[in-house]
Formats: C-alpha cells, structure tokens, sequence
C-alpha cells in the first residue's frame, strides 16, 4: 500500500495545524481493480469494497441484469436507503415503500424472461 501524507501549512486556511494522511488502496469490485485514495485505514476501504461487490453480486442474482451501470445504479439505491435511514436516525425509512421502488427499478432492468 503507498502511503502519501500531505501537511497543511497555515497559509492554506485557518491556521490550524492540520494533518491529513492520505493512503492509496487497491480494492477490486466485480473483478475490477481501483485504486481509492482516502484518509480511511485500508481495513475500512476493503470492508466498504466488500459491502459494494456483496451488494452488486446480490442484484446480479435477483435481478438478472448484466449491464454493470444498471447494476451500479441499483446498488446506489439499495445503499443510500441505507444512508439515508442512518443520517436520519430512523432505523427503517418507510421500507415498503423504498422496497417497492427498488423492486420497480430492478423489475425495469430485468431481462425478460418467456
């Protein structure tokens, strides 16, 4: 793993010392490899890695879709329900209905199937 650290001097804003350690980390998503440079430890990066490849594998599954942009967008859908139910300190975000418009979204990208 490279490791690059950047200082911030004062100058670059308001005069705190701050300290940002930046790591580089390679993570593979769907037999992709990407390089994710973040502040993050690599064991945080490869478990957020891990949670997108779990949850596009599993639309993969249900839904049937190959094209990787569908399956990535259905994925974003599926995780930022999740965000958005943490930020708002709900533990479930009226979850039927969220259900329902994912089951929409993925039935429209679904092969058909005679």
């Amino acid at each position: 793993m490279a490791v690059e650290a950047g200082l911030c001097d004062p100058a670059c804003g308001d005069g705190a010392a701050a300290l940002s350690e930046k790591r580089t980390v390679a993570v593979r998503i769907r037999g992709r490899d990407f390089r994710i440079r973040s502040d993050e430890s690599a064991e945080q990066l490869q478990r957020i890695a891990r949670t997108v490849d779990e949850t596009m594998a599993r639309i993969e599954k249900r839904t049937g879709a190959v094209d990787s942009y569908d399956v990535a967008m259905l994925t974003a859908l599926n995780l930022a329900r999740k965000v958005v139910g943490l930020e708002s300190g709900v533990s479930a975000v009226d979850e039927p209905h969220m259900r329902s418009l994912i089951e929409l979204a993925e039935s429209a990208i679904a092969p058909d199937v005679y």
